[in-house]
């Protein structure tokens, strides 16, 4: 009890000295605790824009040969295989998921209930697709591997469908729609969970069959259009993207050094310079904030010094009654980190309370720090207390006895 009274005491004895010193840590936190909060909202609001696309995805698609190779000539086309899609899968068994792609192609008043009709894009997925490029399924179900290895006439269709060709209050899931001829039963209705990124179209205005059914009712055989693949995030999605383009190449007897026959694109091609640019926001805001953070802890190291100058008699009184070198550090040290903790607790609070604030006048949910960067900004006022204290005992341990005490 003692020690600490005497820690406040200290820090008591000059209010407006201790107030000013304090105040340099607590702004520095608050804008620490504001920036960050700004940088996480726009990291949220690129994240809800991607939505839940699974960005370390890839896909492969046929193109013309631009070189003669083994009797073919240059500007050969040719088609994707199921044999293609399950070479894919036994040789890459790391990948997350591996769908098979199909498109209907587009035509005029291709859907038809009842007496209502509209132009919707239609597309053959395999279920592993829902996962590659998500839709929230607002009714009924997706796709499943039944409804593939059975080539079921089912569909799930977009919400914009459901809108023009049923009754606000009708219940699609088991009615018949008539697309391109063929009836199909709706299983699930669907609605994108962002428009920012449609690698197919808007699934708002999609119909999805399984692949297996549309290569059946378009008379492809064995053909599909599109294979799409996801790798782990650990994993680096170019080399597959080239291991892949060469094991295709090999089973449709395209040249290896051909620059087309097979053609590809990856997600992370497109999000990876938004990803870059969000590095350097959250960079550039630490780095601001903790150097913001640095001046008001190298205040405190500055008034410490000061009063341990002012206490020279106090220390050497204290050293002449036998206090140890470490005890004296313990004081200083612990004077510095109470002052520093106090100013910083107020200041994240204060900085909590701001985006509170602003995240109410925006209508911006969750508009906060997390947890984690809460109790990582209490760890770094502690070291910084720390630090500050550091030099100012230091110099309070060169301090000898007999000339504190003649010290005037």
């Amino acid at each position: 009890m003692d020690f600490w009274h005497n820690v406040f005491s200290t820090i008591s004895r000059n209010k407006w000295r201790s107030f000013f010193t304090a105040f340099g840590v607590f702004w520095g936190i608050m804008m620490l605790v504001v920036l960050v909060g700004f940088g996480s909202v726009i990291q949220k609001m690129f994240m809800e824009e991607v939505g839940q696309i699974a960005i370390n995805s890839c896909f492969f698609f046929p193109a013309p040969t631009n070189e003669a190779y083994k009797g073919f000539n240059k500007g050969r086309n040719w088609n994707l295989s199921i044999s293609d899609l399950q070479a894919v899968k036994q040789n890459y068994k790391k990948l997350k998921y591996v769908s098979g792609v199909v498109f209907a192609g587009g035509q005029t008043n291709n859907t038809v209930r009842n007496d209502k009709q509209g132009t919707y894009s239609v597309m053959g997925f395999s279920p592993e697709y829902n996962k590659i490029d998500p839709s929230k399924i607002l009714q009924g179900r997706y796709i499943n591997e039944i409804d593939m290895r059975e080539q079921r006439k089912v569909c799930v269709i977009g919400e914009k469908i459901l809108n023009d060709l049923f009754l606000p209050a009708e219940n699609p899931i088991g009615s018949l729609i008539r697309i391109n001829g063929v009836y199909y039963i709706v299983v699930g209705v669907m609605q994108p969970y962002s428009q920012a990124i449609n690698i197919f179209g808007d699934s708002n205005e999609m119909i999805v069959l399984p692949f297996s059914t549309l290569q059946l009712t378009m008379n492809m055989g064995k053909d599909i259009h599109c294979i799409a693949i996801t790798a782990s995030n650990s994993e680096n999605i170019e080399i597959y993207e080239k291991s892949i383009k060469t094991l295709l190449k090999e089973r449709n007897t395209i040249s290896p050094t051909d620059t087309g026959g097979v053609e590809s694109f990856s997600l992370q091609m497109f999000i990876k310079p938004f990803m870059m640019l969000l590095l350097g926001v959250n960079i550039l805001v630490w780095f601001v904030g903790l150097g913001t953070l640095f001046a008001g802890i190298i205040g405190i190291s500055n008034i410490m010094l000061i009063t341990v100058r002012e206490r020279t008699q106090e220390i050497g009184v204290l050293r002449a009654l036998g206090a140890t070198p470490a005890k004296i550090i313990t004081q200083i040290m612990c004077e510095s980190v109470v002052l520093t903790i106090i100013a910083g607790i107020i200041g994240i609070m204060c900085g909590v309370g701001i985006l509170s604030v602003i995240g109410n006048i925006i209508q911006m949910e969750n508009f906060q720090i997390s947890f984690s960067i809460a109790i990582l900004s209490l760890g770094i006022l502690v070291f910084g207390g720390l630090l500050a204290g550091l030099l100012p005992s230091s110099r309070a341990l060169k301090i000898k006895a007999i000339d504190a005490l003649r010290d005037e």
